[in-house]
C-alpha cells in the first residue's frame, strides 16, 4: 500500500479533509484502532492533528518523510485516551508516539525511538510542559 507523508496530510487537514496515511478519507478519520464511540472519532482526528501540527513544528520534522496515524487506547486501570504516532514513510517504523493525557498516568507523555520506547522520553503536567523540555 502507497502511503502518503505528513505534508500532504496536513495539507489536507487545512482545508477540512481527514486522510488517513494511505490518502483515504473515511469513517474512521485516521484511526487505526479506537474504543471510544465512531461518531466521536472525526472531533478527536481534529484535535489530534491541531497537536500534530504543534509537534511537526516543535521537533522541526521533514514532515515529506514520515506520516502520522491515531490510536484510541483503553488502559485495564485508567481512563480512555488518544495518542498520535509519527512514523517513518520508508519502513513504517513508529518514530514517535505523543499522548496530551495518558489513561494510565493522567500526564502528557512522549515515548520514541531515542530510547527504544523504554520508558517516557518526556512527561509533563500537558504538551504545553512538554514543549519547554529538550530531548
Amino acid at each position: 500500500m502507497t502511503k502518503i507523508n505528513l505534508k500532504q496530510q496536513l495539507e489536507a487537514f487545512d482545508q477540512g479533509i481527514i486522510l488517513d496515511s494511505e490518502g483515504n478519507e473515511n469513517d474512521c478519520y485516521n484511526f487505526y484502532d479506537w474504543f471510544c464511540k465512531d461518531e466521536a472519532l472525526k472531533g478527536r482526528a481534529t484535535k489530534l492533528f491541531k497537536q500534530v501540527k504543534r509537534w511537526a513544528k516543535f521537533r522541526n520534522t521533514d514532515t515529506e518523510k514520515v506520516y502520522v496515524f491515531f490510536k484510541n487506547n483503553c488502559p485495564v486501570f485508567g481512563s480512555l485516551y488518544d495518542d498520535f504516532r509519527i512514523c517513518d514513510l520508508e519502513s513504517g517504523d513508529v518514530i514517535w508516539t505523543v499522548t496530551a493525557k495518558s489513561g494510565h498516568t493522567g500526564q502528557a507523555e512522549v515515548w520514541g525511538r531515542l530510547n527504544n520506547f523504554q520508558e517516557a522520553i518526556a512527561v509533563g503536567k500537558n504538551l504545553n510542559e512538554i514543549y519547554k523540555q529538550s530531548f
